[in-house]
């Protein structure tokens, strides 16, 4: 199989906040690339062609490892999955340091879900590669879901558990619930059944979890739904000490969220219906 690359090549300052809703982005120069310290490469490119972002960081010493070095913590190589005979992501790259935030976007079917299953180690691409610290994350995937914490559509909470009880089960060494259910304005609730929750009480019972899993890798699957300003708020509160802290981060959105110096990655799709076996050997 082979995946055509492209010169496309797009770069948006870090210091401007991106949702993936604005495309005014400006084309710049070699000399500007050069003579900027933080920027976000995004690859524009067409259908089964590789889509690539890579971003920098200037993040403060990380408490989950030494402080950031050049290189990256998470990288990806393009990756391609088929569901069925449907292609969903094709060869998609990026590479994300210590303290970093990326946001996808893309319609609905694009493949943002798909992609941060993938990342989680939840499901193993078609091809491409995908890299902790240099390490293939499939070599060990119980070392890695250690390093992620990772939060679906689905809040998965068990209705007869209060809301702390639900959250013990995730709950790491080391994990302070005091302060996580602060974080989250859920100490009111705490000895409340999670069935008598509601959807937006659920939501952020579930955001509690993540932060409780004590883990450097935060997978977002549109964390803000059913959330009101204020709980964005303080969602958006929660990313930025993960990412003062070292962490890297993840999310999936159709709208903004409060992430200030990321990069967005915006995935078109893929829809071309050719089963996997007719791209090898394709030269075109």
């Amino acid at each position: 199989m082979r995946v055509r690359s492209s010169d496309n090549r797009l770069d948006i300052p870090l210091g401007l906040e991106h949702t993936g809703t604005d495309k005014r982005h400006k084309r710049g120069s070699d000399h500007d690339r050069a003579s900027t310290p933080a920027f976000c490469v995004i690859t524009v490119t067409k259908r089964r062609s590789p889509i690539s972002v890579s971003a920098s960081s200037t993040s403060a010493e990380s408490s989950f490892g030494p402080a950031p070095t050049p290189s990256p913590l998470l990288e990806a190589k393009d990756l391609c999955v088929f569901r069925g005979d449907r292609l969903v992501l094709d060869g998609v790259s990026l590479s994300l340091r210590a303290g970093d935030a990326m946001l996808l976007t893309g319609p609905n079917g694009a493949g943002k879900s798909t992609l941060l299953r993938v990342l989680a180690g939840l499901r193993v691409p078609d091809s491409g590669q995908l890299a902790w610290c240099g390490q293939s994350i499939f070599e060990d995937r119980a070392a890695h879901a250690e390093r992620v914490a990772y939060i679906g559509h689905q809040d998965a909470l068990k209705p007869g558990l209060s809301v702390t009880e639900n959250l013990h089960l995730f709950a790491r060494p080391g994990a302070r619930m005091a302060d996580a259910l602060d974080a989250m304005d859920l100490r009111a609730l705490a000895d409340l059944p999670a069935r008598m929750l509601s959807a937006g009480q659920k939501r952020r019972t579930a955001l509690t979890r993540v932060l409780l899993a004590q883990a450097p890798l935060w997978l977002l699957d549109e964390p803000s739904l059913g959330l009101d300003s204020a709980a964005i708020t303080l969602l958006g509160n929660a990313m930025a000490a993960h990412r003062a802290r070292g962490g890297v981060l993840i999310a999936t959105t159709h709208v903004p969220l409060p992430l200030d110096n990321s990069c967005a990655l915006d995935l078109p799709g893929a829809t071309d219906p050719r089963p996997f076996g007719a791209y090898e050997g394709d030269d075109t």
